[in-house]
């Protein structure tokens, strides 16, 4: 990777070969499906997805892809992410074995109901003013 500022989900994506461009293509739009509300930046050095805060970011590495849906995405799905390495608010997918684009997809719309709840939560609190 070179000394060049990524601005742009494109511009990350074409950085990698061929092969992890596909799968970093897939996973944006399995985002894009599961929250079409979602808007894109770069945050942290990676592909951000936004929706009234950051939902989800993803990367990726030489062996694995970084999905990072916050310390509650990964706590909700813990049983599911048993195969994999996982942290407090991060999980490694192995470029080694099938994405699991499913699971990731059911993670993506917990993020979005857990955020769209927050969002209504603190909307009520206001009042309407």
């Amino acid at each position: 990777m070179s000394d060049h500022v990524i601005l742009t989900i494109d511009e990350y994506v074409k950085q990698f070969s061929p092969e992890i461009q596909i799968i970093l293509n897939k996973l944006r739009k399995l985002v894009h499906e599961a929250a079409p509300e979602a808007t894109e930046k770069i945050c942290y050095r990676m592909p951000t997805f936004f929706f009234h805060e950051n939902l989800v970011h993803f990367a990726a590495y030489e062996k694995h892809i970084g999905f990072y849906p916050s310390s509650s995405g990964i706590e909700a799905f813990k049983a599911q992410l048993t195969p994999y390495k996982w942290s407090k608010g991060a999980v490694q997918f192995k470029l080694s074995q099938p994405i699991p684009y499913p699971l990731i997809e059911q993670m993506v719309r917990f993020r979005v109901n857990e955020v769209l709840m927050k969002f209504k939560e603190e909307q009520e609190s206001y009042g309407n003013c």
